[in-house]
């Protein structure tokens, strides 16, 4: 005869939460143990796109390690949401829209390039760590590029060379974040 998937699964993965209770059948005492369950019921995917079903139509969903990020990406959990500002100085308000598939997605980075101003400021610092790094120990480009800096007719003439760039702080949306 097989063996059950929970004498499996108690094998590989132990169970934390061990429930015993006595059975006193004739004269012998007999340790019986219940399995130990949980269900939750909550609305995890905050301001989901597409409405969730009703309530009597949705199932259970078994939840381990290994399938968490499955799961995760299921329940698509999206944030959009109005923040102040702060990265010009006029102010006024920046619109979020965060979407999260996975455990990553958490993450300070993934979170950051999630929001267009904060991704092109992370880039363009991410630019200069490169360049610092660059200059460390080349006292050639060092000096050169110290000349540059120093030297506004340079400056001037570069501008004019590379013609209009886009800059980091490019102008930020102040309309309504998408309707949840």
């Amino acid at each position: 005869m097989t063996e059950s998937i929970q004498k499996k699964l108690e094998r590989v993965r132990p169970p934390r939460v061990k429930l015993t209770y006595e059975v006193h059948t004739g004269g012998a005492t007999e340790m019986k143990e219940l399995p130990f369950l949980v269900g939750v019921l909550a609305d995890l995917s905050g301001k989901p796109e597409k409405p969730l079903p009703k309530l009597k139509e949705r199932k259970f969903v078994e939840v381990d390690r290994d399938n968490f990020n499955d799961v995760l990406a299921s329940a698509a959990p999206r944030l959009a949401f109005q923040v102040d500002n702060k990265l010009q100085p006029d102010g006024g308000k920046l619109n979020v829209l965060l979407n999260f598939d996975d455990m990553g997605d958490f993450e300070p980075v993934q979170v950051l390039n999630q929001v267009p101003a904060l991704a092109r400021l992370f880039e363009a610092r991410q630019k200069l760590s490169d360049l610092l790094a660059k200059l460390d120990g080349n006292d050639e480009l060092s000096g050169l590029l110290n000349d540059v800096i120093s030297n506004t007719e340079q400056q001037d003439e570069l501008k004019k060379l590379l013609g209009p760039t886009e800059t980091a702080m490019a102008p930020v949306s102040t309309e309504e974040p998408p309707a949840a």
